[in-house]
């Protein structure tokens, strides 16, 4: 297969597959970040975070599995090679909270929204792309790295797993199971859950695809001879990296990220059609998209300073149990709930 393919462009399949699958569920098991954390705080229905929270426990499951059985090295992910920087991590994930507040949908729900035809989502995802390369890789990356240094190839492993094995002997699979499955068995014991199969089936589907990309991207680093990178899916710098290639595909190869995003515009594409929402639409308030595009402004640097985003860090770094994780995912949610509190009582007209 990979003689066929090449290695760049097999990783891209592979986030492809995923991509498609995340853009089903934003559209068709309407799985969304955003939407969960205000139905939580403002419809008392949980639900949509309770589908987060399986999302996360399968994906734990799944990927402490693949640990166990020799299919992925949780060290040699960049959640736990990366030395954490706990001040980095709630600085960002407070802007990307309060920013995915202010445009309405994270990097991922802005692809989704995008591929049911929304072109406000459009104006989202370029500037959310751009703004998380300008202080990844531009203007402003030396002034990152000097307040917020980042440093490699971490002496141990920053992730839960590893600490519970070198400190007590406990196999990263155990762990990885016994926190999957608590987090799972948690998300999924309410009479809302239990009668919302398909909360439930979209749940696990988010769980498999950020499975797929872990095991899938491990699978050609380690069998091909090129040197790919494994990761899963974040939607931060990947759309960066995916306007990046838009314009230099002549000259530049394919990637996972590439496919993971595209990925994720298709599927919703095709779940917003089978289930005839989609429709074009357009923003007809300039007040409206000025905040959308401020909101995007800073979530892209929020992502890149938190090191994930809410897919990112808030799914693919809890699967390896990332220290940072869990500090992200309160973060996000902090950030967010002060947002929407802000948009509801700073920014309704006056009655």
């Amino acid at each position: 297969m990979l003689e066929l393919l090449g290695e760049a462009n097999a990783v891209a399949l592979v986030g492809l597959i995923g991509g498609i699958a995340l853009g089903l569920a934003a559209r068709i098991g309407r799985f969304c970040t955003l939407g969960a954390i205000e139905d939580l705080l403002y419809s008392s229905d949980d639900r949509r975070m309770r589908m987060w929270g399986l999302a996360i426990g399968s994906a734990i499951i799944g990927v402490h599995v693949a640990m166990g059985v020799g299919l992925l090295n949780g060290a040699d992910t960049a959640y736990l090679d990366r030395v954490w920087n706990p001040l980095g991590t709630i600085i960002g994930g407070l802007m990307f909270g309060y920013g995915m507040a202010l445009c309405g949908n994270c990097g991922y729900g802005a692809l989704a929204r995008l591929g049911g035809g929304d072109l406000r989502s459009f104006v989202i995802v370029i500037v959310l792309g751009l703004s998380a390369y300008f202080v990844m890789s531009g203007p402003l990356a030396e002034l990152r790295v000097f307040l917020f240094p980042v440093e490699e190839n971490a002496a141990s492993p920053q992730g839960l797993s590893q600490y519970a094995q070198a400190r007590f002997g406990i196999g990263p699979a155990t762990t990885g199971l016994i926190t999957g499955g608590a987090i799972s068995v948690f998300s999924v014991a309410s009479r809302g859950m239990l009668t919302s199969p398909k909360a439930i089936f979209w749940g696990v589907v988010v769980g498999l695809a950020i499975i797929s990309g872990w095991v899938g991207t491990a699978w050609v680093a380690t069998t091909g001879f090129e040197a790919e990178p494994i990761e899963t899916h974040t939607f931060a710098a990947p759309i960066g990296d995916t306007i990046f290639y838009s314009m230099t595909a002549s000259g530049n190869a394919l990637s996972f990220s590439v496919g993971s995003v595209i990925g994720v515009v298709l599927g919703a594409g095709f779940g917003s059609y089978s289930k005839g929402h989609f429709r074009w639409e357009a923003c007809d308030d300039p007040r409206e998209l000025r905040r959308q595009i401020l909101g995007a402004a800073i979530m892209g640097p929020g992502a890149i300073l938190a090191v994930g985003c809410s897919v990112g860090q808030g799914i693919s770094a809890f699967s390896v149990l990332a220290f940072s994780a869990p500090v992200t995912f309160l973060s996000i949610f902090a950030g967010a709930a002060f947002g929407l509190r802000q948009l509801i009582a700073g920014f309704a007209p006056a009655e």
